[in-house]
């Protein structure tokens, strides 16, 4: 029977490290993103102090007055780095759908300690991995920034793991293809609405995701996380304390043959009714594989009977053009 809601799966079986352990936890995330696309994921390895402290220097930072928050402004519009202000980004544009401005801000970085090499630093390496920006005045900020990319990093590679067993792959089939991710850590403030807002301006459009999975540490404020499922209805993606809603992206969908579901979500706006102060904080980590990692069909995902439906796509090539109509509300690039 096909799943119509967001399930909660545990993942101290696979954790622990048993062939039986492992199987379990893989067969529940092959459902998941087989019906929905979407989970939730408990003892996930996390530390709960680091997750605190990274919740508490982001309202922090956002709490900063504009004219502060705006000297990390994104540097340019393909740049994944830095400050983005309310209704600066329209995640819809990204899938050609024109909508308002998003009601969210953000703080982006990318990866840190980036080696002086040319796979790095060439021409082909864009703007994968451009110097991150950090706002002044914030003790511990940049540091527990860093800290939490690096653990989502780990997650993210034993997420992929579980996906590749899932997948009847061997377990390291993608360890290659996102040893020099280019992924994102992005924290997102979304204001409390009260006053009227534009037909259709939500806190986030509805939209895909790009890469290859997406781990969301949300809280529980009014005006939350929604997913589309099968049937076409948005259900409430569920808050779980000490959890990590995880959902798949568009190259993972390209990569398993659309066998696995790139579903659409949204965050919606709370009551406007609500007398109470319904601002909400997400630290969302955006995984990618490598810039130069060849997004072709997996070799279990077709036969002669279901041959691949996508061309082969890079990456960085994808992410770029995706990130880009976001952020520049489909007009894309000006050449100068």
């Amino acid at each position: 029977m096909t799943l119509q809601y967001v399930p909660i799966i545990d993942l101290a079986p696979y954790f622990a490290g048993t062939e039986q352990g492992k199987a379990q936890v893989a067969k529940a995330v092959d459902q998941a993103c087989r019906d929905i696309g979407f989970l939730v994921i408990t003892n996930h390895q996390i530390p709960t102090d680091l997750i605190e402290r990274v919740s508490r220097l982001t309202r922090e930072f956002f709490a900063l007055p504009l004219p502060e928050k705006r000297k990390v402004d994104r540097p340019s519009p393909e740049m994944v780095r830095g400050y983005s202000a309310v209704a600066e980004e329209s995640l819809s544009y990204s899938l050609e759908e024109a909508a308002p401005g998003d009601l969210k801000e953000s703080f982006s970085i990318g990866p840190s300690d980036v080696p002086d090499e040319d796979y790095y630093r060439g021409a082909a390496a864009g703007p994968h991995f451009a110097p991150n920006v950090w706002p002044t005045g914030i003790e511990g900020f940049e540091h527990a920034y860093r800290e939490y990319f690096a653990a989502m990093s780990e997650l993210s590679q034993s997420l992929m793991r579980i996906f590749a067993l899932a997948l009847q792959l061997p377990e390291t089939f993608f360890d290659d293809k996102v040893d020099k991710h280019i992924s994102m850590f992005r924290s997102l403030s979304y204001p409390d609405v009260k006053g009227a807002v534009e037909p259709g301006q939500m806190r986030a459009g509805a939209h895909t995701d790009y890469g290859s999975l997406t781990i969301v540490k949300p809280d529980n404020a009014l005006g939350g996380l929604q997913a589309r499922n099968r049937q076409g209805e948005w259900v409430d993606v569920p808050y779980v304390e000490n959890g990590f809603a995880v959902n798949i992206g568009d190259l993972m969908m390209q990569w398993t043959n659309d066998q696995w579901i790139s579903t659409l979500h949204r965050v919606v706006n709370p009551p406007q009714d609500s007398p109470a102060d319904n601002g909400r904080q997400s630290l969302v980590f955006f995984h990618q594989p490598n810039y130069d990692a060849l997004i072709d069909c997996l070799p279990s995902c077709c036969s002669a009977a279901n041959p691949p439906r996508h061309a082969p796509v890079t990456s960085g090539d994808n992410l770029l053009s995706k990130f880009v109509k976001q952020t520049t509300f489909g007009k894309g690039l000006e050449v100068a």
